[in-house]
C-alpha cells in the first residue's frame, strides 16, 4: 500500500494488479534484447575483439548484483513506478528530483529501439537515413512508429502483457535460429587466439566495451518488472524470481551470438583487425555474405519486431516512471492521473511520447544514444542501493529480508555501478552528468515561494496518512513515506516544509558524486586526458564511491528521522 496524498493513493489503487510470473518476466526479457542483439556483438568486437565474452560475463554479474538490491526494495516496497519513488523517500526532494529528471531523459533508450529499428528499415528504404543522421523522412516515420506504440499501451495491462509474452517467444526463436544457422554455415577456428591474440586492444578494452560498445545498454532493462511491481498479484513471491530469469536468460542469449560473430566473420574482412569489421547491419549483412538470403529476411523481419518489442516495453515502463514522477511532484500532478476503466497512466503515455520525438532529434545513430542513456540508468542503480541501505539503518528499520548480505552487496552495488559510469568514458560522461545536473533547476524551480506554498499544502494532506503504524516492509504503508517522502503519523513535516540549506545537505552527496565522476573522468584514461592512470584512476572512483555511499547513508537517515517525528 501507499502512503501519501490521498491523490496519490486514489491514483495508485487504481492499477490493475494483474501481472504474474510470466508475464513479468516477458517484460523484463523484452526490455533487456532489444536492439543491442543486432547491434553490440559487432560494436564489442570492434572494442575489445575475442574478450568481449569477459565483457558479457562482467556485465551480467554487475546486473544479478544490483537486481539484488532493487529485488529487495520491490518486495519490501511494490509500487508503481518505484524506481523513481525509493531515491526520493530515503535521500529526500533534492536527490529525488536529480534521479527522476535522469530517468526522464533515459526515455530517450526508447527513442534508441526506435532508431535501430530505422536503421534496419534502411536496407529496404534508403530514403530514411542519410548517414548516420535520420531525413526528414525517416523522422517522420519514427514519429509514426512512437505514435503506434503509444497507441498499444493505451489499454489494460494484462492485455499488454499478453501481447509482449507472444513478443518474447519470437525475440528467442530468432536469435537461437541465427546462431545455428551462422555456425553451421561459417565457423572458422582459431578466432581467439588469430588476428592479436584474445585482447588484441588489451583487457582494459573489456571496460570500456562495456558501456561504449553497447553491452550495459543492452544487458541493460532488467529492472523493468520493478516498476510494474504496484500491478502485480504477489509481489514478494514473483518479483524475484521474474527479474533474475530474465537476466538469465538474456545474458546467455547475448553470449551465444557474441560467439558467433566470432566465429563466423570471413577471414578477409579481418585485415586490419576486429576494429575494421564494420556493417551497417550486423548479423543481417554477415547472413548475406554466408548466402543465407533466407535468414537475412528473417532478420531484417526481427529488426523491427525486437527492438519494436522492447520499445513497446520501454513506452509501458516509461509511462510508469513519468507516473511516478508526478506523485512525486517534480513534474506536475496532472500527469499522474489512471484511467478508471483500463487503469493505465494515460497523461504520462502522452508526455513520453513527446520526449520520446524529441530525443529522436537531436541523435543520429544507435551508438551515441545508447552510451549517454546507459550512464543515466546506472544513476538509478546507484541511488537505489543508497536507499535500500537506508531503510535498514534507520533505527528500527528493515527490509523484506528476501537477499541475505545486504549490508556488504549494497555498498559493493553502489561502487560497481559507478565504475561503469566511469567506464563509459570522457566523451560520454561529458554530456551525460552535466544533463543530470541540470536538475538543479528544476529542484530550485520548485522551490519557489508559490510552488512551496502548494507543496506544502499538498505535503500536509499526506502527513496524516504517512508512516506511523505497522511494519517496515512497506506493504502497510508504514514504512512508506509516499507523497510527503518522510511526513509521518500526526503532524509530520513535508518535504518542502523543510529549509532550503537542509534539503541541500541532504542532497549534497549526489552533487559532489556526480561532480567528482566527471573530474575523475577528464583525468583518467577512458578517453580522458590520462593525467591519472591506470589502474589507479579505477582505484580513486572506488574510494570516492565507497566513501560517497556511506556520507549519502547517514544523511538519508538523518533525513528520515527529521521529516518522521514520533507521533504524538
Amino acid at each position: 500500500m501507499v502512503a501519501g496524498a490521498p491523490g496519490v493513493q486514489a491514483q495508485e489503487r487504481r492499477l490493475r494488479r494483474d501481472l504474474g510470473f510470466w508475464g513479468l518476466t516477458g517484460i523484463g526479457f523484452s526490455n533487456i534484447v532489444g536492439s543491442g542483439w543486432l547491434f553490440a556483438a559487432m560494436y564489442a568486437a570492434q572494442v575489445a575483439g575475442p574478450a568481449s565474452l569477459l565483457s558479457w560475463v562482467g556485465a551480467g554479474l554487475l546486473c544479478g548484483l544490483v537486481a539484488l538490491v532493487m529485488i529487495e526494495l520491490g518486495a519490501s516496497r511494490p509500487e508503481g513506478g518505484g524506481t523513481v519513488r525509493w531515491p526520493l523517500y530515503a535521500s529526500g526532494r533534492l536527490v529525488g528530483t536529480l534521479i527522476g529528471w535522469s530517468v526522464l531523459l533515459s526515455v530517450g533508450g526508447t527513442a534508441a529501439e526506435i532508431s535501430a529499428i530505422m536503421q534496419y528499415a534502411a536496407h529496404y528504404l534508403p530514403g530514411i537515413y542519410n548517414g548516420h543522421t535520420l531525413t526528414f523522412a525517416g523522422l517522420a516515420l519514427a514519429v509514426g512508429l512512437s505514435v503506434l506504440l503509444t497507441a498499444g499501451n493505451w489499454f489494460a495491462v494484462r492485455l499488454f502483457a499478453r501481447l509482449n509474452n507472444l513478443v518474447s517467444v519470437f525475440k528467442i526463436a530468432v536469435p537461437v535460429v541465427t546462431v545455428i544457422a551462422l555456425i553451421a554455415s561459417g565457423w572458422h577456428s582459431g578466432r581467439l587466439t588469430d588476428h592479436g591474440g584474445f585482447a588484441p586492444y588489451g583487457y582494459v578494452a573489456c571496460l570500456t566495451a562495456l558501456a561504449g560498445g553497447g553491452i550495459v545498454y543492452s544487458v541493460n532493462g532488467f529492472q523493468a518488472p520493478l516498476d510494474f511491481s504496484g500491478e502485480t498479484r504477489n509481489p514478494r513471491r514473483t518479483l524475484p524470481a521474474a527479474v533474475l530469469t530474465g537476466i538469465g536468460l538474456a545474458v546467455l542469449m547475448y553470449l551465444v551470438l557474441q560467439v558467433a560473430f566470432l566465429f563466423t566473420v570471413p577471414e578477409h574482412l579481418l585485415g586490419h583487425g576486429w576494429q575494421g569489421v564494420s556493417f551497417d547491419s550486423p548479423f543481417g549483412q554477415l547472413a548475406l555474405i554466408l548466402n543465407l538470403h533466407w535468414l537475412s529476411s528473417l532478420l531484417y523481419a526481427d529488426a523491427v519486431v525486437s527492438p519494436g518489442g522492447s520499445a513497446y516495453v520501454g513506452v509501458a515502463l516509461d509511462a510508469r516512471h513519468t507516473y511516478a514522477l508526478a506523485k512525486n511532484g517534480t513534474i506536475p500532478r496532472y500527469f499522474m492521473k489512471v484511467d478508471r476503466r483500463f487503469g493505465v497512466p494515460r497523461r504520462a503515455l502522452a508526455v513520453n511520447l513527446a520526449v520520446i520525438v524529441v530525443f529522436l532529434l537531436p541523435f543520429g545513430g544507435w551508438q551515441d544514444i545508447v552510451s549517454v542513456m546507459g550512464d543515466m540508468y546506472l544513476l538509478i542503480y546507484a541511488a537505489s542501493a543508497v536507499a535500500v541501505a537506508v531503510f535498514r539503518a534507520e533505527p528500527g528499520g528493515r527490509t523484506a529480508g528476501w537477499v541475505p548480505g545486504l549490508q556488504w552487496i549494497a555498498p559493493l552495488s553502489f561502487v560497481v555501478a559507478s565504475e561503469f559510469v566511469y567506464w563509459s568514458g570522457w566523451q560520454d560522461l561529458r554530456l551525460a552528468l552535466p544533463l543530470v545536473l541540470g536538475g538543479l533547476l528544476i529542484f530550485l524551480a520548485m522551490r519557489r515561494p508559490g510552488a512551496e506554498a502548494a507543496g506544502g499544502a499538498g505535503a500536509g494532506r499526506g502527513a496524516g496518512t504517512g508512516a506511523g503504524s505497522g511494519g517496515s516492509d512497506g506493504t502497510a504503508g508504514s514504512d512508506d513515506t509516499g507523497d510527503s517522502e518522510g511526513a509521518a503519523g500526526s503532524g509530520g513535516i513535508g518535504p518542502r516544509h523543510r529549509s532550503l540549506a537542509a534539503e541541500l545537505r541532504t542532497g549534497a552527496w549526489l552533487v559532489t558524486y556526480l561532480v567528482a565522476l566527471t573530474v575523475l573522468s577528464g583525468l583518467g584514461t577512458f578517453e580522458g586526458t590520462g593525467l591519472l592512470p591506470a589502474p589507479y584512476d579505477s582505484i580513486a572512483v572506488a574510494v570516492v564511491a565507497t566513501a560517497v555511499f556511506f556520507w549519502a547513508v547517514r544523511s538519508g537517515v538523518r533525513h528520515l528521522s527529521a521529516t518522521r517525528p514520533a507521533a504524538g
